[in-house]
């Protein structure tokens, strides 16, 4: 029983991560495509919040689960794909926290703009490409970290 919960959690929180992910990069993009420093600051805010309340909730709940999951089937954490899955984990985070604060940066920016009925500086921007390019490998890692655990190559 204990192993079908452990399951389910780390299955709801892989679903958070790669949704919460897609839904936050979209609105932020379309918000983006606005130019319209209020539309921006306005989504980043709710953004950063959905990121604090709903990723950084799976990012601590994923470990978690997977080496209970792990420990419960019997499975090593060096075997291959379980490893290559933790290494995929670290990489997503290591793109995952700098966006955070990129996405905190743009916030303030944004709402300085809007507060002053200024475009968006080239701050703004420069932190906009960055954070968008940032997505590309860290949703790849939570894509290949999903497969791992789906086909668990040996």
């Amino acid at each position: 029983m204990i192993y079908f919960v452990l399951k389910f959690l780390h299955i709801i929180g892989a679903a958070v991560l790669l949704g919460t992910g897609a839904g936050i990069a979209f609105f932020m993009l379309m918000a983006h495509r606005t130019g319209n420093a209020m539309t921006v600051a306005a989504v980043a805010r709710i953004v950063v919040l959905a990121d604090f309340v709903f990723t950084t909730t799976a990012v601590i709940v994923q470990p978690i689960t997977g080496i209970a999951l792990a420990w419960n089937a019997g499975y090593s954490l060096w075997d291959r794909w379980i490893f290559w899955s933790i290494i995929l984990y670290l990489v997503t985070g290591a793109f995952w926290l700098p966006v955070v604060w990129m996405q905190m940066e743009m916030r303030n920016i944004a709402k300085q703009a809007a507060v002053k009925g200024e475009p968006l500086p080239a701050r703004y921007h420069k932190l906009f490409w960055t954070w968008f390019y940032f997505g590309f490998p860290a949703f790849a890692a939570v894509l290949g970290i999903i497969w791992l655990m789906i086909t668990r190559p040996a």
